[in-house]
């Protein structure tokens, strides 16, 4: 051998370049389903950007946590958030808090998918968000040095998170920005 490759072995090295990067892509992404009273959203997780927060969100889907959750706080121009009340406004009990991945370089861009939180960092549990709008103050690090983690993105259903945000809101049991007409999570699915 003279350390050359040939044309047969170009070809295969090639082939299993591609086979190898398609399969660490589909391992990335996982494509979830979520099935609300307003119609469908499809959104697609990156666990190779935010394996913790992915684990944690797929971790509440298989147990079917979110089904018969509502979004329970709604801000046009900002976003739109549940997974964490029932249909009466009663706070579900969650799994442990997991670590803020919010430094993982995505960003809280229009119709991205982020983990809600309290102030402090490393508080998120079943809460979610998807932004509405290009969000950059949400961003690593934030206002307060660490941000709100970005996990993935709507894929289908723009029209639907945009109907969600445009809905009147009120008060209710100590909460602002509440849907005056519920919007259920009947069901959140991997697709």
């Amino acid at each position: 051998m003279n350390g050359k490759l040939s044309v047969n072995q170009l070809i295969k090295f090639i082939l299993v370049c591609i086979v190898s990067t398609y399969s660490i892509l589909a391992q990335a992404e996982q494509v979830f389903l979520i099935k609300t009273s307003k119609g469908d959203i499809v959104i697609e997780t990156y666990a190779d950007k935010a394996p913790i927060t992915v684990k944690n969100f797929e971790s509440y889907v298989d147990s079917g946590f979110f089904n018969g959750t509502i979004f329970h706080r709604v801000i046009d121009g900002f976003m739109i958030q549940g997974g964490g009340f029932d249909k009466d406004m009663n706070q579900k009990d969650t799994n442990d808090p997991i670590k803020n991945e919010a430094a993982n370089g995505l960003k809280n861009l229009k119709y991205t998918i982020a983990m809600a939180r309290t102030s402090i960092p490393d508080s998120a549990t079943s809460q979610f968000f998807i932004n509405v709008a290009d969000n950059s103050f949400l961003d690593y690090p934030g206002q307060d040095g660490f941000g709100y983690c970005v996990f993935g993105k709507v894929i289908e259903g723009m029209d639907i998170v945009d109907q969600i945000a445009k809905v009147p809101t009120t008060s209710k049991k100590g909460h602002a920005d509440v849907p005056i007409r519920k919007i259920s999570i009947n069901e959140i699915i991997k697709k």
